[in-house]
């Protein structure tokens, strides 16, 4: 039956709309790569994404991550709770200040990490190798103009 014409309605086209078009291949690039760590090491794409961004930037709290990576506080809190209970995350206190916890990779987390980011990055060779070297050169200074200022 075909879709009736809604002249008083103006639908976005999603296929032309580029937060959907980013959405879309964030989700298909990131997926790639989380089935392989989901399938080995029991993480989500959101755990990952916290060890990974610890890995970086040690002695974060919560709070910090989550603008880090400008994902949804809760779903960092329970990836924090799950990468804590199994062992993966570290939380200390902030000089003795029980108020502010404290993050970082432990040992395990470390070792996790360290089997994951070599995948990491070779999906994003992978991808990359489709554009040639000045598309990658431009899509570089795209994302940098359009990417939201990150927390210092």
């Amino acid at each position: 039956m075909p879709v009736e014409s809604r002249p008083d309605h103006a639908p976005l086209e999603l296929e032309h709309f580029l937060p959907y078009r980013l959405s879309i291949l964030s989700n298909a690039v990131s997926q790639g790569i989380a089935d392989e760590y989901q399938r080995r090491f029991d993480l989500s794409m959101t755990e990952w994404r916290v060890m990974a961004v610890l890995a970086r930037f040690d002695g974060l709290s919560a709070r910090e991550v989550a603008e880090r990576t400008l994902m949804d506080k809760v779903a960092v809190s329970r990836a924090l709770a799950r990468l804590v209970e199994s062992g993966r995350v570290n939380r200390g206190t902030h000089d003795g200040d029980k108020r502010r916890s404290v993050l970082g990779l432990s040992e395990a987390g470390w070792q996790v990490h360290d089997e994951v980011a070599p995948m990491a990055r070779a999906r994003e060779r992978e991808l990359l190798a489709k554009l040639d070297a000045e598309e990658r050169d431009w899509l570089m200074r795209i994302l940098d103009k359009l990417q939201p200022v990150e927390p210092q």
